[in-house]
C-alpha cells in the first residue's frame, strides 16, 4: 500500500485564442468557440469542470477549502476553465459542473491563474491544518 502525497498534484495546461486586438465584432464569438473547443479538448472525460466565472459564486477562503474537500473526496480530476479576453464559450460554461467567481472584478488571465493557485493552496493548507491560512 502507497502513502498517499502530502499535497494533491497538480499542473497548469494553457489553451488560450491570444489577442483580439483589431478583430471585428463578428469575428468574437467564432473565435470564443474555437478557443472552447481547444480547452474542452484538454479536460480529461470524467473530471469535475470548474469554471471561472463573472457569474458564478464568489466563495470565502473557507467555503473554498469546503468545496476542495468535497472535489478531493469525489476522486476525479478537476479542471478549472479560465477564458481568455472574451470568456468562456457557452459549451465550456455548460460542461462545468460548477462556476467560481473570484471577484466582480475583470481580471487579466495571468493574474487570474495566480490567484487560483494561491487560493488553492491555502484552501489545501486550510485542509491539513497548516499555519499558512490564519484567517
Amino acid at each position: 500500500m502507497r502513502r498517499p502525497p502530502k499535497a494533491p498534484r497538480g499542473g497548469v495546461a494553457g489553451r488560450g485564442g491570444g489577442r483580439t486586438g483589431g478583430v471585428g465584432g463578428g469575428e468574437l464569438p467564432r473565435l470564443r468557440r474555437d478557443e472552447g473547443a481547444r480547452i474542452l479538448a484538454a479536460v480529461p472525460a470524467r473530471a469535475r469542470v470548474v469554471a471561472l466565472d463573472l457569474r458564478g459564486r464568489a466563495w470565502s477562503s473557507e467555503q473554498l477549502a469546503s468545496e476542495l474537500a468535497g472535489w478531493l473526496a469525489d476522486g476525479r480530476d478537476i479542471a478549472l476553465l479560465v477564458g481568455g479576453p472574451n470568456g468562456l464559450s457557452d459549451a465550456c460554461l455548460a460542461r462545468a459542473e460548477q462556476r467560481w467567481s473570484l471577484s466582480p472584478l475583470t481580471l487579466p488571465h495571468p493574474l487570474v491563474r495566480v490567484l487560483v493557485a494561491e487560493q488553492l493552496y491555502r484552501a489545501w493548507s486550510q485542509l491539513q491544518g497548516h499555519p499558512y491560512h490564519r484567517g
